[in-house]
């Protein structure tokens, strides 16, 4: 049915094409795209289909059935996202350990970056933000295996080296530590060196992991200006952000991409096909785990199993399927299904169970708190080179045949602006840092939130095109860039709470984005630098300096007042897609250092809800080594 769906989806594109190709000029662009998309076509069906399971019967018995339960397993991890995947592989590595993984979604061949707002996308939105305008916020998460490494921007950076000592300090674990925890990271990478970046020190990066990381073989000119034009007003050039010397600097960001420059998820890494065959790792796809099953009787609630069912295109529940874990059940469902799983189970603050008649397994107020993310505001300015990529969303014949041209040089040569992940160039610094903001400008008042002097609190990415907000583009005739600035190390704290007991209904998310003044006060400071940035050469070639005040453009709010300023992120301050935090490590947290949840047995929680603070940066990196660490611990407890 998948490939019947995908082959008529083509198919019908293909025909659109050749029907707008009656003119000779346009019969050879017909020519070009009929190529491309006969080459997809046929990539998608002579690939390899996964060994995945969507008849449950085969690993679980229906609730109800009579008779003793089929197959038990060992392990049963929930979600099949970043981190479930790599515990999948992992722990399947022992053939005498027998592994469930059950996942939401199903699987996405074509690894395109366009997810959001489809059916692989959750399309979560937050609740009104008081601080924010009183807007709902969309919060995208991806609805597939490997998760939202499946559909963030690519940028294989993990934080600050001082952010780990930090969970290592709040754990009480030194584990976590950067010394420590790094391990984990040069375990799952493996980074290609390339000439263009020398001052890169392979020595310092892994080699032999299954995780790809390589610079983008497409460079934006802008990109590099940007570069040039932050270290010009005073932030450091950084050769790598990766590593013990520190995140702060600016640089081209490396990505999660492979040697033809596709996409690198989590699922692709670690569930390949020899993985797939294991015989004792299945796989389930488009199945939503309800709850977790306990066995109460010995006073302290232990984990047994799980329920779980699907939901068919006309939104109707299926029946449901229980499955039996002997020795530990993984919640990996990430920082908003992981609590909501939990409550939905009986875990979490008992008044809040009570209300929705949810009988109380363990009273645990943190679950659903702590929720923090990276808020993030759009500046937009008119490009004057004429090379951003707004041709991706065509609008005229020129525009239109300059995809099809990348769209050839990316299909067959892994080259071109389709390799870019947009994103190509960022700049981290410090809302105090004295040469960009110098004391007898602006007033050093600011709460350091920072997990230590080397730390930053700000991060801006140069974008070779430019949005409304999200996937949403500007009018198609602006040659437009954009930089994100963003907030890295907010002070302001939210919740998710139940909206009911049904577990298809959406949890309540409220990240209170703005709470604080110290956010908003850092946010600011962020936009005066991308402006200075912008307007500093050779960014000056880039930007179009003279450009007129339109209403989508901001080359006017230069001469705005920090409260002007404020007003500006209020009403635009939008997800970077970072949420962490729900079910974190810690003293009134959810899980200990080794990700058990405490006051429960044979349950443990491994995604970015764990994290007790946000990363200063991006967080894939630092979930795939938390399920790295935590695949060896389980192990060597159970060797």
């Amino acid at each position: 049915m998948i490939h019947t769906d995908v082959f008529a989806k083509l198919l019908g594109i293909l025909e659109a094409i050749q029907a707008r190709s009656a003119t000779p000029t346009r019969l050879s662009l017909g020519a070009a795209a009929s190529v491309v998309a006969l080459t997809i076509v046929l990539r998608y069906l002579t690939a390899k289909q996964p060994k995945l399971i969507t008849d449950y019967a085969k690993v679980a018995r229906k609730v109800n059935d009579n008779g003793a339960e089929v197959d038990e397993w060992d392990f049963i991890i929930v979600g099949g996202g970043t981190a479930g995947c790599v515990l999948a592989s992992r722990l399947s590595e022992d053939p005498n350990l027998r592994v469930l993984l059950i996942e939401a979604g199903g699987r996405y061949l074509l690894r395109s970056p366009k997810l959001m707002r489809t059916q692989w996308d959750y399309h979560f939105y937050t609740e009104p933000q008081q601080h924010a305008g009183n807007k709902k916020k969309y919060w995208p998460r991806a609805k597939l295996l490997g998760g939202c490494s499946a559909m963030n921007a690519m940028i294989a950076q993990y934080g600050a080296p001082s952010d780990f000592d930090e969970w290592a300090l709040i754990s009480g674990d030194q584990s976590w530590s950067w010394n420590n925890f790094s391990k984990y990271i040069r375990k799952f990478e493996k980074y290609t060196p390339d000439p263009r970046f020398p001052h890169v020190d392979p020595l310092l990066r892994g080699a032999n992991g299954p995780v790809e990381i390589k610079y983008s073989p497409h460079i934006w000119p802008g990109a590099q200006a940007f570069v040039e034009a932050s270290i010009n007003v005073g932030i450091p050039f950084s050769p790598d952000f990766c590593t013990t010397k520190g995140t702060k600097g600016t640089n081209k960001a490396m990505m999660y991409i492979d040697s033809k420059s596709t996409r690198v998820t989590t699922e692709s890494a670690y569930l390949t096909d020899d993985v797939l065959a294991r015989p004792n790792l299945k796989v389930i796809t488009h199945a939503r785990v309800s709850k977790v099953l306990f066995d109460t009787s010995g006073g302290t609630p232990r984990a047994t199993g799980v329920e779980f069912a699907s939901k068919s295109h006309m939104d109707k529940v299926g029946p449901k399927f229980r499955a039996r874990a002997t020795k530990e059940v993984i919640v990996c469902g990430g920082t908003i299904h992981s609590p909501q799983i939990l409550m939905l189970s009986g875990i979490g603050p008992a008044a809040q169970l009570l209300r929705h008649n949810i009988p109380v397994v363990l009273d645990a107020p943190g679950v659903g708190a702590n929720l923090l993310d990276h808020p993030s505001v759009n500046i937009r300015f008119r490009d004057k080179t004429g090379t951003t990529f707004h041709h991706f969303t065509p609008h005229s014949l020129n525009s239109t045949r300059l995809l099809i041209r990348d769209l050839l040089r990316y299909k067959l040569w892994g080259t071109g602006p389709l390799a870019s992940n947009v994103g190509e160039s960022v700049a981290f610094f410090r809302s105090d840092d004295q040469v960009l903001f110098p004391p007898a400008e602006y007033n050093n008042d600011i709460e350091d939130a920072n997990s230590g002097p080397d730390a930053p609190d700000i991060e801006i990415i140069m974008c070779a095109g430019a949005v409304r907000s999200h996937t949403i583009p500007l009018g198609p005739k602006f040659q437009a860039y954009q930089m994100i600035v963003i907030l890295l190390r907010p002070t302001s704290k939210g919740s998710l709470f139940l909206k009911s007991a049904d577990p298809w209904d959406d949890p309540l998310m409220d990240p209170s984005y703005l709470e604080t003044k110290h956010d908003v006060d850092v946010l600011v400071r962020g936009i005066r630098a991308a402006l200075k940035i912008a307007h500093t050469a050779p960014m000056t070639s880039v930007t179009d300096v003279d450009a007129i005040h339109h209403p989508e453009l901001d080359h006017h709010i230069s001469s705005l007042s920090d409260a002007e300023l404020a007003d500006i992120v209020r009403d635009r301050v939008e997800t970077l897609y970072h949420p962490v935090g729900t079910c974190s490590m810690g003293a009134g947290g959810v899980v200990d250092s080794e990700l058990r949840v405490k006051g429960a047995q044979g349950l443990r929680v491994c995604d970015a809800s764990i994290f007790p603070k946000l990363v200063s940066g991006h967080p894939t990196g630092a979930v795939i080594a938390t399920a790295e660490k935590l695949a060896d611990i389980i192990k060597a407890h159970y060797a």
